[in-house]
């Protein structure tokens, strides 16, 4: 701790930047500002918001290393505006070693108006977009800013005539004064409640997030000097609300439409409100864990299961269908189940139980919901038959509650359980909850409730939101009577970390590290991911947590669940990353301080899943003070197939086939590159995703339908070869995405089965035929000796074959990236990374995410 500690705080909730500077008095409790400045952001924050920093410091004489925390603006406000914020802030403080403290967006404000003398009544009324706004309640007196209400999102209409209706009818006591930059757009609607205050003091500031965080210091809610209980990886943001996709799954499962699970699909009638789509057949289809589970929103159609699971797990104090069914359509409602493919556990019928079962193939075995109101979760109900308990379920489904309620504003969590379930006592206990009393006499037989109450931190799961130790240190967790579950990964999502890719497995001993030593990042779209590379091209550490999982059910990737998730992961991934690469050199720990460079992807890809890689990437870059090296992702993909043979290089022919980019490549040199052709609408990861889903078999697309073809006929049915005799190197996949949905829709109102493993050989032979034509014309045009692969399509087998066998044709050498090397990973971007750092290629602190990027010019 430097003998003078200072703490950096800023806030990008909404259309200001705001900075402020303090020094820590430990004695005192207190946060003496040093200095502040506010900015107009203009959707700039991520190419401003270090720029400002760093000049704020250099200006106050503050050093980086002097900063023990870095306090942030947790929202709510704009998703984008809170993640740049947020992840900078991740980033900065887990280089820096230094605490990280969120404080609400809006009792910054409300802490702002405070310094400048407000006292009384007042609202907070900031801008959500769609005509919604974040309202908060306060009052101000002498000792500080009392908040008298957790966040929410309300129309702005709704929150003005509540607040009108409060003030017309008297049961406040004084005149209410009201900020918050959601007046520049409501301030007619909101001026009967009360006085607007001047506009200088709408938007959050400086002054107020230090004044903040010394009242988070003061009652006890924050420690700005204690590093190890603000992890960065525990804090996110402030969001009040799930993702449009969960909000728009829950209104369909809200209906009443018996399903058939194995397809997403009605059984019988089609539905009353609209057309059976695409999307209807995955939706429901999410992957299954290796228990064979599988966790989903509760829906309506199976209110009956639950109402028969009821009566046999929770007696005279069960609920019926009808109760079920209401409570699934409900805003501050959150409800989860768990279903299992066959007839029992472990693929038999359970000895005693006949299961509950609305759909072919698959048995309701487990359901859990919660109440979100004033930022707590309440626990209304979670079950499990009793023949399938002990696999971790009901850990599983209160998580899920729990992880939907954090999104809509809980911060703790609450339930009653019966006093003599001594076992499901220790189970909460082990999730950090704890007794605060008991309800006499709370159930039907008259037997006392324990009330238990806890963070919604434990609930979910430490590693939910921590780093790599964290998860280590959850790997047994208990259920019910203390059985030991299985492990929690890094936010949820599945953990892997390559082993430095067979070819590059040798460790190497702490005195010949070879420099450069470069950390890179990859999230260009649902998978976070960390690498190390060393000065030979040794690939230390390959850290992946992919969200699959996440998007599945939805049958592709749902850009803002991704966004969420890299800002849950990001932590956790680089300290794997970090440790795995200290391990394998021999040395205790590893820093970021004792690396040479951070690179990270900025382009192409979903631009709010960069935006969170590359805002972190900057942070940490500025926190230790390393050169920031930006990659472009398809360049990585070329540069994967040094993972496999080091010896690869140009000149070269590449097929780049993802999910969202399909063409060939001349690769002249390293950093030399033309684009011979590329697809003018769907890419070909894209098509295998779309039939994958009209064939109800999930997503991703492409390893389902593989396997699927694998069993078929693809001669069965004659795909369309789009563009196949076109006479140049372009793609186009829509057509036969499109052939392929027609005959499955045409097949369906024929009443005839489908023969799923035909059509999905079929349509791959399609895909196949074309892109080996094409990989055949741009060898003969570019005369290139070698021909390689990149992107996840180039792990299909049928591809990889196909073109094993025109190369041999050709005589052309053919270099293919191993398998855990095809889909999006942070090594292949660390090996880019290498090389531009070595030729002193790096970007500034205004350096931005981009959603698009042209392969041919420099950057």
């Amino acid at each position: 701790m430097p003998e003078t500690a200072y703490a950096l705080a800023f806030d990008t909730a909404n259309e200001v930047i705001s900075i402020g500077l303090g020094r820590l008095n430990a004695a005192a409790c207190a946060v003496e500002p040093v200095a502040a400045v506010e900015v107009a952001a203009h959707r700039a924050s991520n190419t401003q918001l270090l720029v400002r920093v760093d000049a704020l410091l250099r200006e106050a004489g503050v050093e980086r290393g002097q900063l023990a925390c870095v306090c942030v603006g947790r929202g709510p406000g704009s998703f984008t505006g809170v993640r740049i914020a947020m992840a900078t802030a991740k980033g900065a403080a887990q280089a820096l070693g230094a605490a990280l403290v969120g404080v609400s967006s809006l009792d910054v404000v409300a802490w702002h108006a405070w310094a400048s003398g407000v006292r009384g009544r007042l609202a907070v009324i900031a801008d959500a977009m769609r005509k919604e706004v974040y309202p908060v309640r306060y009052a101000l007196d002498d000792a500080g800013v009392h908040r008298l209400e957790a966040d929410r999102v309300v129309k702005a209409q709704v929150a003005a005539r509540e607040l009108v209706d409060e003030a017309s009818s008297g049961a406040a006591v004084g005149a209410l004064q009201l900020t918050g930059d959601g007046l520049a757009k409501y301030a007619e609607l909101f001026a009967p409640a009360g006085t607007l205050l001047p506009e200088e003091l709408w938007a959050p500031t400086g002054r107020g997030l230090l004044l903040a965080l010394q009242d988070a210091w003061r009652t006890g809610t924050a420690d700005p000097l204690d590093a190890q209980r603000h992890n960065p990886a525990f804090l996110l943001p402030v969001y009040t609300r799930l993702s449009d996709a969960e909000e728009n799954e829950r209104i369909r499962l809200a209906k009443n439409d018996p399903k058939n699970l194995a397809t997403g699909v009605q059984d019988a009638a089609p539905r009353r409100d609209q057309r059976a789509t695409m999307h209807d057949t995955a939706v429901l289809n999410a992957r299954p864990d290796e228990h064979g589970i599988t966790y989903k929103p509760l829906d309506a159609a199976h209110a009956e299961d639950v109402a028969a699971m009821e009566s046999q797990v929770m007696g005279s104090d069960a609920w019926n269908a009808a109760l079920v069914a209401d409570e699934l359509p409900r805003a501050d409602r959150t409800w989860w189940a768990a279903y299992a493919s066959g007839e029992g556990p472990d693929a038999g019928p359970a000895a005693g139980s006949e299961g509950t079962s609305s759909a072919r193939g698959t048995v309701l075995i487990g359901y859990a919901g919660g109440m979100v109101i004033d930022g707590q979760v309440q626990i209304l109900k979670i079950g499990t038959d009793p023949a399938w308990r002990r696999r971790g379920i009901a850990r599983q489904l209160i998580s899920r509650v729990a992880s939907d309620a954090r999104d809509l504003g809980a911060t703790t969590c609450s339930l009653e359980v019966r006093a003599s379930n001594t076992g499901a006592q220790a189970f909460y206990e082990s999730l950090g909850m704890h007794s605060i009393g008991k309800r006499p006499h709370y159930y039907s037989d008259r037997e006392d409730a324990v009330i238990m109450e806890g963070p919604l931190q434990g609930v979910i799961g430490s590693s939910a939101v921590g780093g790599a130790a964290d998860a280590k240190a959850l790997r047994a967790v208990t259920e019910d009577a203390g059985i030991q579950e299985s492990p929690v990964d890094v936010a949820g999502m599945t953990l892997r970390v390559d082993e430095a890719h067979d070819a590059q497995k040798a460790a190497q001993p702490a005195a010949h590290l070879e420099r450069p030593l470069i950390l890179a990042i990859e999230s260009s779209c649902d998978e976070t991911a960390a690498a190390i590379v060393d000065g030979k091209g040794n690939l230390l550490s390959d850290v992946v947590a992919s969200q699959i999982d996440f998007h599945s059910r939805f049958g592709g990737v749902v850009p803002e669940i991704a966004s969420r998730k890299h800002i849950e992961a990001i932590c956790g991934v680089c300290d794997e990353c970090l440790d795995v690469a200290a391990q394998r050199l021999g040395m205790e720990r590893l820093t970021w301080s004792d690396l040479d460079g951070v690179g990270v992807t900025y382009a192409p890809g979903l631009v709010g899943a960069l935006v969170v890689g590359v805002a972190f990437a900057k942070g940490a870059a500025w926190a230790a003070d390393k050169p920031l090296v930006g990659v472009n992702h398809l360049e990585g993909h070329m540069y994967a197939n040094q993972i496999g043979a080091p010896d690869f290089a140009p000149p070269a022919v590449v097929s780049l086939v993802s999910g969202g980019n399909t063409m060939l490549v001349h690769m002249r040199g390293w950093g030399d590159y033309r684009v011979l052709g590329a697809t003018i609408d769907d890419a070909v990861g894209e098509a295998f995703d779309k039939v994958a889903k009209a064939l109800g078999l999930g997503y991703p697309g492409g390893p389902v339908v593989s396997a699927q073809g694998a069993k078929g006929n693809p001669k069965a049915i004659e795909f369309p070869r789009a563009m196949m005799h076109s006479g140049d190197m372009r793609f186009s996949l829509s057509g036969l995405k499109t052939a392929v949905v027609t005959y499955i829709n045409n097949e369906r109102a024929a009443g005839r089965e489908l023969n799923v493993p035909n059509i999905c050989a079929s349509f791959e032979a399609a895909v196949v035929d074309v892109q080996v034509k094409k990989a055949e014309m741009a060898l003969r045009e570019t005369g290139a000796p070698t021909f390689c692969l990149g992107g996840g399509v180039a792990a299909n087998p049928v591809l990889r074959a196909a073109y094993e066998k025109l190369c041999k044709k050709m005589q052309v050498r053919l270099v293919m990236p191993p398998l855990s090397a095809c889909g999006d990973n942070a090594g292949m971007i660390a090996l880019v990374a290498l090389d531009r750092f070595r030729q002193g290629k790096f970007y500034g602190l205004e350096t931005d995410a981009q959603a698009h990027a042209d392969l041919e010019q420099e950057y």
